[in-house]
């Protein structure tokens, strides 16, 4: 079974575009170059980030009154005991309810048995408290589980043998200052203030204001006090009563209320380093101060809006940008079309990493421990990458804090996507002006190609005879000399066509007239053998014989003189080169013309005195008989020329004669076979036959010593000049 073999054939325009697509390793490399400068520009974010943190750090060394609060050098901490107090982001409403507190179950602080005071019975109570700050006031809300709430008696004195809230801190001078909150019903929160002496009777504490809220699993508290009349130490405690006028049967708090020794520190964000860390705020990062114990002592910014100094503002579209059509064609076409490759940072995500009170994270560890650092991570839901850097606060000598500074890569991501758009669009309309442009090119260069072939089929039959012309192109590149190529070789073989069909003429010509005198002359001696005329003049016969022997001879010239060139070509290779001077044989080849041709004038002009020459001596003075031959022949006033000249590293040789000129159409077939101008001879003139093949031998003999021979028309007077160039030994 023959198996069919499929030709695919692969025309210019598709080798071209085949080739072309090169161009696609362009966006290739403009993509992983955005990618390299997104690099460089991660990690000019890193130092520049880590130079804030710096900054920010060296305007808060050795600030000791910055840092003059007991709970930032404590060497611990214990969670429930010593609090932190919240930033507020706004005005809390004292109503009871916790919407105004942000965060609160993560922010809270669970207190339940682990932290129970003292109890009498099966504990009944666990409440969860958060402590905040804003503006001049400290918040504390307590969200209490009591299976039995007990207000305070409409007549009852005591405030005591009920459900309240004990609350003690001290105050600027460190001195202790206890209150016990305790209401007759919900709502406005009654607070007084107490003393070490039960004796005393309790005074309204006008400072201290809130509410009181009762809910399904039991009661809220929310209430305020005065940032100036607290110090460094507070506690509270909730005392559980589940019967009226009976006695606190348990009590859960951060620490004992009575006894200043036990209370816990509170620590709230400084307004002091607040104003200096807003200062920094312009730099679009997130800034926090933390103490020794990874508590926020103030911060600013957010983390959302934190994309460093290629914040999204200063990569908007320009208004007047944003009317033009390509933007409009862009915004509607290419930017979907790029964003199934790009991806857009999030423009809102979630980071849990941190809270509002503690900062974790092995970069902090480390500045605390006195080595700035900086690290990546990306946010809990992985939508945005995040760069921070920590860098430490030295008191006397001492890391007393560290400096975090946070921003997001969603600028540089922006500013990337950016890049690539404009590098897309920009490689998008080259690569389809640059197709456009190779199809019209590739479709110019194949049309040009395929009339260039239609012509030379047109002007080649499928016999192989030249039956019509071709036209040059003008154009001056590569296919425009391959089309003056092909019409040169196509004219040359017309004109080797034309010749050859001119030759069987010729020869016919040539051949018929020696072929003519033999067959008359055997005729009419038939004719008289058949007469039987004895008598016939024996000079009569001989001038027959000789006239048939005269015939014969011509024949056998005419078939020397066609194989001469032939048997030449073959010698020529076989022929071994000396070197002689080429102008004593020169020489000595006109001394004999002179004498052959006695009635010739030749005028021999050479002023050298050597011409050294490689070649075949023998084959130089054929050339020269050829040559001379045909001047002797067509010379008008018997006067040939002779010329020698050296020109750099070539002998020229100029034999001019006066005579008819050359014919334009023959002067480039001149030193062709069988090429000739003489008139034939006839029976009247039996001259000796003239095939043209004599300078098609002279052209051999110049082409085996690496010259060339051209022939040319000359004026004042007419006549014709064949130049000889050979090359000679320097």
């Amino acid at each position: 079974m023959n198996k069919k073999r499929i030709n695919l054939r692969f025309g210019l325009r598709t080798k071209l575009l085949l080739l072309s697509s090169f161009l696609f390793v362009i966006p290739w490399f403009g993509y992983q170059y955005v990618w390299e400068m997104e690099k460089y520009l991660r990690f000019g974010q890193e130092q520049t980030l880590v130079g804030t943190a710096r900054a920010l750090a060296t305007a808060l060394h050795e600030r000791e009154n910055l840092f003059n609060n007991q709970a930032s050098f404590l060497p611990s901490v214990e969670q429930g005991k010593d609090l932190y107090g919240y930033q507020l982001t706004e005005a809390v409403q004292l109503d009871g309810l916790p919407k105004d507190w942000p965060h609160f179950s993560e922010r809270a602080h669970f207190y339940n048995h682990q932290q129970q005071l003292f109890a009498h019975q099966a504990l009944s109570l666990n409440f969860k408290a958060s402590v905040g700050k804003y503006d001049k006031y400290l918040y504390l809300f307590f969200q209490v589980v009591d299976d039995h709430l007990v207000f305070r008696g409409k007549n009852s004195r005591s405030i005591r043998h009920n459900d309240h809230l004990a609350l003690s801190f001290s105050d600027q001078h460190n001195n202790l200052n206890r209150f016990i909150i305790s209401n007759k019903k919900a709502g406005w929160l009654s607070a007084y203030s107490i003393s070490d002496d039960e004796q005393d009777i309790p005074s309204p504490a006008h400072k201290i204001q809130g509410q009181w809220l009762v809910t399904p699993q039991g009661y809220n508290i929310e209430l305020r006090i005065p940032l100036k009349s607290l110090g460094e130490k507070i506690a509270f405690a909730l005392y559980d009563v589940d019967q009226a006028s009976a006695k606190v049967h348990s009590a859960v708090g951060s620490a004992n209320p009575n006894k200043i020794e036990d209370l816990g520190t509170i620590l709230v964000p400084s307004p002091e380093i607040e104003r200096i860390v807003k200062g920094m705020h312009y730099t679009n990062s997130s800034i926090w101060v933390v103490d020794q114990h990874h508590r926020v002592l103030a911060s600013a910014g957010s983390l959302k809006s934190a994309s460093g100094v290629w914040h999204k503002k200063n990569l908007q579209p320009n208004p007047e940008e944003t009317k033009s059509i390509w933007f409009q064609f862009k915004q509607t076409v290419l930017l979907p079309l790029y964003y199934k490759i790009l991806t857009k940072p999030a423009p809102d995500f979630i980071d849990k990493l941190y809270d509002a009170r503690h900062l974790k994270g092995g970069h902090i560890d480390s500045a605390l421990r006195g080595q700035g650092k900086s690290q990546w991570r990306l946010t809990t839901d992985k939508k945005a990458l995040v760069l921070s850097a920590a860098y430490p606060i030295y008191i006397n000598h001492k890391v007393r804090g560290a400096v975090i500074v946070e921003e997001t890569t969603n600028g540089i991501r922006t500013l990337r996507n950016r890049a690539l758009e404009k590098l897309f669009s920009v490689i998008l309309t080259i690569m389809v002006f640059g197709a456009l442009t190779f199809i019209i090119f590739a479709t110019r260069i194949s049309s040009r190609i395929r009339q260039l072939s239609n012509q030379a089929e047109r002007a080649i039959d499928h016999q192989g005879r030249i039956i019509g012309k071709m036209s040059p192109s003008k154009s001056n590149d590569e296919i425009g000399d391959l089309s003056r190529s092909f019409t040169t070789a196509v004219n040359r073989l017309s004109e080797y066509n034309h010749y050859l069909e001119n030759m069987s003429s010729r020869l016919s010509h040539e051949l018929r007239t020696p072929i003519a005198v033999v067959k008359t002359s055997l005729e009419n001696l038939a004719i008289q053998n058949n007469q039987q005329l004895l008598s016939i003049d024996s000079n009569d016969k001989n001038a027959y014989i000789q006239r048939a022997q005269t015939g014969v001879n011509t024949l056998n010239l005419i078939l020397t003189n066609m194989s001469e060139a032939t048997r030449l070509e073959q010698m020529l290779l076989s022929t071994e080169k000396i070197t002689f001077d080429l102008k004593s044989v020169i020489d000595g080849c006109i001394a004999g013309y002179q004498q052959v041709y006695d009635n010739i004038n030749f005028k021999l002009n050479i002023s050298l005195n050597k011409l050294a020459f490689y070649g075949s001596p023998e084959h130089i003075v054929q050339l020269l008989d050829k040559i001379i031959n045909n001047a002797v022949e067509f010379s008008q006033d018997k006067l040939i020329t002779i010329e020698l000249t050296k020109h750099n590293d070539k002998a020229e040789l100029f034999i001019a004669n006066n005579g008819a000129l050359l014919p334009e159409q023959l002067s480039e077939r001149l030193f062709d076979s069988m090429v000739s101008l003489r008139s034939h001879y006839s029976v009247d003139k039996p001259e000796v036959p003239h095939l043209g093949l004599g300078l098609y031998i002279a052209r051999l003999i110049c082409q085996f010593h690496q010259g060339e021979i051209t022939a040319h028309n000359h004026h004042s007077p007419d006549g014709v000049t064949i130049k000889i160039i050979l090359p000679i030994i320097t």
